[in-house]
């Protein structure tokens, strides 16, 4: 899924994680994916963005002395395009951090980087609280685990509209219109499933285009008879060593190279998410979901229980159509039918300005993926439409802030 939307006032939304307990596994085998194959296209990290970093509070909504401490909050910033700055209230584009590295996420998310020239925007990639080097005390893992409890959806989005507005502010840019991106929120299971993209990728592997079907020649393959062990290891073969490089998998490997482990604490405070499955539309066994499981596993892990509607209940997710409907604009929800996580998705379109956009081959995050020659016309063609949104919406602002413009000055 991905979901952007202009800020007139401050919509956001947010993912989150940080270390784990008693050594949770990950699964990434380390000896394949190395962090110098994260980045996609010829240009590096450093080419692409400065690091910065922004001193954030550690709690936004309480007033006990610990409350008042702080960490650092990492930043990548590129004003490449930024046409006219401030003085020309220039857009800036925004994308919230994920569960993991920010780096990671910049590097991949190409759709920003190539539409900032035609918008003129300054662009802004925040890592979320207690990921990457955004971490508490310094990052010593026995202290920040002890700040847990500060990691949480409603922490990042106050960190998120602190660090833009004071941004602003600094910029002289307090009119710039904010433009923010993003994708998911969390979800480290269905990795093939959600990187099944029509062009290859190095997102969280090297992957050919349609990985999946690709998966599923391995498993047809005649070559292999009926040998089950051969079929399972030349579909697991495309996905773990597709580069050839991989001599061996270390199914013992617990290394998480994009730093997305956090997640599991996450999924043990308020990111409850219903997960089941079947045999009639899958070639895996059942799996049917149980909370009681889930309780037992975050008691024992981080000895504290789960607050499945404590979301639901602080955003309004109960009807969610009703509730946008009522408070929400100018947002584009992308999704594709390929990603499993899109069935939780925005599907249909809510109002004029509320848009949902739905690609039946479409996978996660693959909007916002820099382009290739290999891309489908349909993909093309959400790319287009989505800059066509945002081009409206801004137009819309930048006549508004003329009116109030004129109104003060008269």
């Amino acid at each position: 899924m991905a979901i952007w939307l202009l800020l007139l006032f401050l919509h956001l939304f947010s993912s989150s994680a940080v270390t784990t307990a008693k050594n949770i596994r990950h699964g990434f085998p380390s000896s394949i994916i190395q962090p110098e194959q994260r980045i996609l296209g010829s240009k590096t990290g450093h080419e692409l963005y400065e690091e910065k970093f922004f001193t954030q509070i550690l709690d936004h909504f309480n007033y006990n002395p610990q409350s008042y401490e702080t960490f650092q909050q990492r930043y990548l910033i590129n004003d490449t395009y930024w046409g006219g700055g401030a003085d020309k209230n220039a857009p800036i584009f925004v994308y919230t951090g994920n569960e993991g590295d920010i780096e990671w996420f910049a590097q991949n998310t190409g759709f920003m980087f190539e539409i900032a020239p035609h918008f003129k925007a300054l662009l802004i990639f925040i890592e979320h609280r207690l990921y990457g080097k955004s971490m508490a005390y310094g990052g010593e893992r026995e202290i920040a685990n002890s700040t847990l409890g500060y990691l949480s959806a409603t922490q990042a989005l106050a960190d998120y509209a602190t660090l833009i507005l004071d941004l602003k502010k600094n910029l002289t840019a307090i009119d710039s219109p904010v433009v923010v991106f993003g994708g998911s929120y969390g979800g480290t299971y269905t990795y093939a499933a959600m990187t099944d993209y029509p062009t290859p990728t190095n997102f969280l592997a090297p992957l050919p285009a349609y990985p999946v079907k690709q998966m599923c020649k391995a498993i047809d393959d005649p070559k292999t008879g009926n040998n089950t062990f051969e079929k399972l290891y030349g579909a697991a073969n495309v996905y773990y060593n597709y580069t050839g490089d991989a001599t061996c998998f270390d199914l013992a490997d617990d290394s998480d190279p994009h730093g997305l482990g956090g997640w599991t604490w996450q999924a043990c405070t308020e990111m409850i998410l219903l997960t089941d499955g079947n045999t009639e539309d899958s070639i895996f066994p059942p799996y049917n979901y149980s909370y009681n499981d889930r309780l037992v596993f975050c008691k024992y892990n981080f000895n504290i229980e789960p607050r499945p509607t404590w979301i639901p209940t602080h955003f309004g997710a109960h009807n969610i159509y009703r509730v946008l409907k009522r408070f929400g604009s100018n947002i584009i929800f992308f999704n594709g039918l390929r990603d499993p996580w899109s069935g939780g998705g925005v599907l249909k379109d809510i109002s004029k300005s509320l848009v949902a956009i739905v690609a039946k081959e479409g996978a996660h995050h693959v909007d916002l993926r820099f382009s290739t020659s290999e891309d489908p016309k349909w993909l093309e063609d959400v790319r287009k439409k989505e800059v066509r949104i945002i081009s409206k919406w801004l137009s819309q602002y930048y006549r508004t802030l003329a009116h109030s413009s004129d109104y003060y000055n008269n």
